[in-house]
C-alpha cells in the first residue's frame, strides 16, 4: 500500500460513527482506503450503528519515497559523515545530561541516545567519553530557532551553545544566504510527538499497520537511519511514548530509540530546484557545530 487508511471497528466511542474522506462519507463497512487523503474522525449524522477509527501511513513524509527524502539526505565522504553524526549526537547526550544526570538508567532521554549510538555501531568507550565529557562541561545553554526556508517552508532549529550571540548571529547568516530567514510562527506548522524507531527487516507494511494499532500508535512512517537502513517510524502522542514502545517490545517487535520529536502537521510543497536549495542550507545548518538538529515540513511538489 502507497499510502492510506485502515479502519478499525469498535475501537471509538458511539459518537465516532462517520468518517470524512475528501468529499466522501465512508461508514465502518470500509476496511481499507486507497489512496492517501486527508481523514477526518467526529461527531456526524449518526447513520450506522458501529463506530470506527483510522490510523495512518504516512507515505509523502517517509524518507525514501520522494526526491526530497533522497536529496537532503546525500552525504559526503563516509567518514566524514559518521564523524559529524557522532559530533551531534555528542551534543545531544550533553544535552540529555544536563537535563537529567549522567546515569542512562534514571534518565530516559539519555538511555535512547546510548542505544542509537550503539544502532549506529559508535564505541561503548567513545559514548562513555561523551557522557564523562558532558559532565565536566560547565555552562552552555539550549534552544530552538524557528525559521522560514525556500518556498515558504518552516524550519526547527534545535542548538546547544555556550555563546548566545555568536550561534544567532551564525544561523542568522546561514538562511540568509540560502534565501531563509529567522521568524516567529513556524512552531505552528508542527507537533511534539512520541517518534519509536524499530528495525524494518522483513516485516511488511500491512504487520507493521497492524502492530501501530495494537500498540496504539497514530501513525507509520517508513524512513531509513543515517546508514540508509529502513526503519519503521512510529508516531504516538507524546504522553503516550512510553507506553507504546514498551507495547511494541511486548508484541516481539524488538526497537531501537523512543524520543519526543517535532512532527510537521502542515506540509510545504516545493518544486524540485527548491528541494536542492533547501538541503544545501540544511547541510550547511547541519555542518555548524552548535546545531543539534533541524526539523523542517518540506515535502516534494509532485
Amino acid at each position: 500500500m502507497a499510502g492510506g487508511v485502515l479502519f478499525l471497528r469498535g475501537l471509538l466511542p458511539h459518537d465516532c460513527r462517520w468518517v470524512a474522506f475528501g468529499c466522501m462519507w465512508l461508514n465502518s463497512r470500509i476496511s481499507t482506503v486507497h489512496p492517501p487523503a486527508a481523514v477526518i474522525l467526529g461527531q456526524f449524522h449518526q447513520r450506522t450503528s458501529q463506530p470506527c477509527c483510522a490510523i495512518h501511513h504516512s507515505s509523502v513524509m517517509s524518507a525514501g519515497h520522494n526526491k526530497w527524502s533522497k536529496v537532503k539526505n546525500i552525504k559526503g565522504p563516509k567518514d566524514a559523515a559518521r564523524s559529524r553524526i557522532f559530533t551531534k549526537y555528542s551534543l545531544m547526550i550533553r544535552v540529555a545530561v544536563k537535563e537529567g544526570g549522567p546515569n542512562p538508567n534514571t534518565n530516559l532521554q539519555l538511555a535512547n541516545l546510548v542505544e542509537r549510538c550503539r544502532s549506529l555501531n559508535i564505541p561503548k568507550a567513545s559514548i562513555e567519553t561523551a557522557i564523562k565529557g558532558a559532565e565536566k562541561t560547565k555552562g552552555g545553554s539550549s534552544g530552538l530557532y524557528e525559521a522560514r526556508g525556500p518556498g515558504g517552508s518552516s524550519l526547527l532549529i534545535e542548538v546547544q551553545t555556550n555563546n548566545k550571540t555568536r550561534t544567532h548571529q551564525v544561523v542568522k547568516s546561514l538562511l540568509y544566504k540560502h534565501g531563509a530567514t529567522l521568524c516567529s510562527g513556524a512552531m505552528h506548522c508542527f507537533e511534539q510527538k512520541g517518534v519509536v524507531l524499530a528495525p524494518q527487516e522483513d516485516i511488511s507494511l500491512e504487520r507493521a499497520l497492524e502492530l501501530a494499532i495494537e500498540a496504539g500508535a497514530e501513525d507509520i512512517q517508513e524512513t531509513q537511519d543515517e546508514d540508509e537502513k529502513p526503519l519503521l517510524q512510529f508516531v504516538c502522542k507524546a504522553s503516550d511514548l512510553r507506553q507504546v514502545r514498551t507495547a511494541l517490545e511486548a508484541l516481539g517487535l524488538p526497537t531501537i530509540s523512543a524520543s519526543l520529536e517535532y512532527v510537521a502537521h502542515t506540509p510545504a510543497l516545493l518544486p524540485l530546484d527548491q528541494l536542492e536549495v533547501a538541503a544545501r542550507l540544511l547541510d550547511a545548518l547541519n555542518y555548524d557545530p552548535d546545531v543539534i538538529r533541524v526539523w523542517d515540513n518540506i515535502q516534494e511538489k509532485t
